[in-house]
This record gives C-alpha cells, sequence and structure tokens, in this order.
C-alpha cells in the first residue's frame, strides 16, 4: 500500500471528521481519480509528436496514454475528425497515490518562482483541475533527451461536495495552495 494512502487512512480522515462534523466515515471525502491530459495542436503538422507525447506520458504516469482524436473538422486549423490531436491517462488506486506523492513531493517544487498554486481552480464540487506549462518538471523525463516542452492538465476528480471540502483534502495529502 502506498504511504499517501496509509496517511490518508490513518492522519487525514480524523482531521477531515473533526473539521467537517461527519457523522459517517463514508461521507469524508476521498481521492476518486486524477486525470492527466496534453493537448497537442502542433500534431496536425507533425504527426510524430504524439508518438513522442504518449511515451513522455506514459513515463510521468506509468501507464499507456490512450491518443485522442478530434470530434469535428475545423477548416480555419486545418484539422480533420478523427485527426490525432492529443493525449490522456486516467489514473486509480495505486498509481493515482504515487502519481500524486510525486506531483506534490518533486514536480511542483521544481516550477521556476514557484510561490504555490491558485485555490481558485476548483470546479464548485470540490475537484480540481492545474496546468502545467512545461511537462519537464517531472522527474522522469530527460531533458537532454526532450524535443520540445509539452505543457499538460492534470484534474484531480474527489468525492467532495463542496469546494471548501475538496481544498482541505488535498491541504492535507500536501498540495502547495497559496494563503
Amino acid at each position: 500500500m502506498s504511504q499517501l494512502k496509509e496517511m490518508y487512512e490513518k492522519d487525514i480522515v480524523p482531521k477531515l471528521i473533526d473539521r467537517f462534523n461527519y457523522k459517517n466515515i463514508m461521507q469524508v471525502p476521498k481521492l476518486e481519480k486524477i486525470v492527466l491530459n496534453m493537448g497537442l495542436g502542433e500534431a496536425i503538422h507533425n504527426v510524430k509528436l504524439i508518438d513522442s507525447a504518449a511515451d513522455e506520458m506514459m513515463m510521468i504516469a506509468g501507464q499507456r496514454p490512450v491518443v485522442t482524436r478530434a470530434k469535428k473538422s475545423i477548416a480555419a486549423f486545418k484539422l480533420r475528425e478523427g485527426m490525432p490531436i492529443g493525449c490522456r491517462v486516467t489514473l486509480r488506486h495505486t498509481r493515482m497515490f504515487d502519481f500524486l506523492n510525486k506531483l506534490v513531493n518533486s514536480a511542483l517544487p521544481r516550477v521556476r518562482d514557484f510561490r504555490g498554486i491558485s485555490g481558485k481552480a476548483f470546479d464548485g464540487r470540490g475537484n480540481y483541475s492545474l496546468g502545467i506549462r512545461e511537462h519537464i518538471i517531472f522527474p522522469e523525463i530527460d531533458y537532454d533527451k526532450i524535443d520540445n516542452i509539452k505543457g499538460m492538465n492534470v484534474t484531480i476528480v474527489t468525492t467532495a461536495q463542496t469546494d471548501e471540502e475538496g481544498e482541505a483534502l488535498l491541504r492535507l495529502f500536501g498540495m502547495p495552495f497559496k494563503n
């Protein structure tokens, strides 16, 4: 069992029960999944970008990503329906906790001029989305072998009912929110 999951069961659950006065342990919010998404607009001109992005995302997540395709054609962008335009991966259980641990403890502190992440990116139901401009902040990525720097979106889905509960859960997991 990962150390974040143990920490959740031993430390975080009692603190959340204390703070929000839950009557039942099943009311305590928990992490459901983490979705990583990499949109690659440049892939229209260079299809090999999708392969390198998928390989890099697999190193980061530890799981093979799915290639996403365009849903409809847009002539202005020279985009046709069915063209590959990105990749995404959904992490659950052990891989989810491992990724969150890596994100909080090694990737985010490597961001230049890092002062914490915004607390305004909640969706109203306790889920949090975070944009990462440079995927090279992850320790698995070898900077010398990268042809171009890509950004990615990280969405953390929780069972929390409100943003306040979601933020409290993520803070206890060690997410570095700005004050």
